[in-house]
């Protein structure tokens, strides 16, 4: 038997509606995964020496692979990967990935911002790793059903 979770709707939803918190995890595979996928062989992704030769403070993830896995804290809540209508961010901070079984993670939260006209909610994201925050200005405007 499986428990259907509710799905938000506008006329549910209101300004300070919590998402649910999630942590997502990077290790050095998914960067060499994304890397493939996306055409992005850029060394400081996949090579310590150079990464840190430039000045970070190891392999660091992908900006967008970051990106669009924090999107994913909006999608699960409403449960429909086409609601995000747009979707913004500013790299505050690399996500560096250590060489070993755990990885980096990247702890976020969201909540929503403002209840727009047309079905439509602003969402804001945090995204923090180690302690400091990853993603700024992290704004997804949602359509709601």
């Amino acid at each position: 038997m499986s428990t259907a979770t509710a799905r938000p709707t506008w006329d549910t939803v209101e300004k300070g509606t919590e998402l649910p918190a999630r942590t997502f995890f990077f290790q050095r595979a998914d960067l060499v995964r994304y890397a493939g996928a996306s055409g992005d062989f850029n060394v400081i992704h996949w090579n310590e020496r150079v990464a840190r030769s430039v000045g970070l403070p190891n392999v660091v993830a992908h900006g967008m692979l970051t990106m669009g896995t924090v999107a994913r804290v909006v999608t699960d809540w409403t449960g429909d990967p086409g609601s995000i209508v747009d979707y913004g961010v500013r790299f505050t901070r690399p996500v560096a990935v250590p060489d070993d079984e755990a990885g980096a993670s990247v702890e976020v939260t969201a909540s929503v911002t403002e209840k727009l006209d047309d079905g439509r909610v602003k969402v804001t994201i945090k995204a923090v790793h180690d302690g400091q925050t990853v993603l700024g200005k992290a704004i997804a405007t949602v359509r709601l059903p």
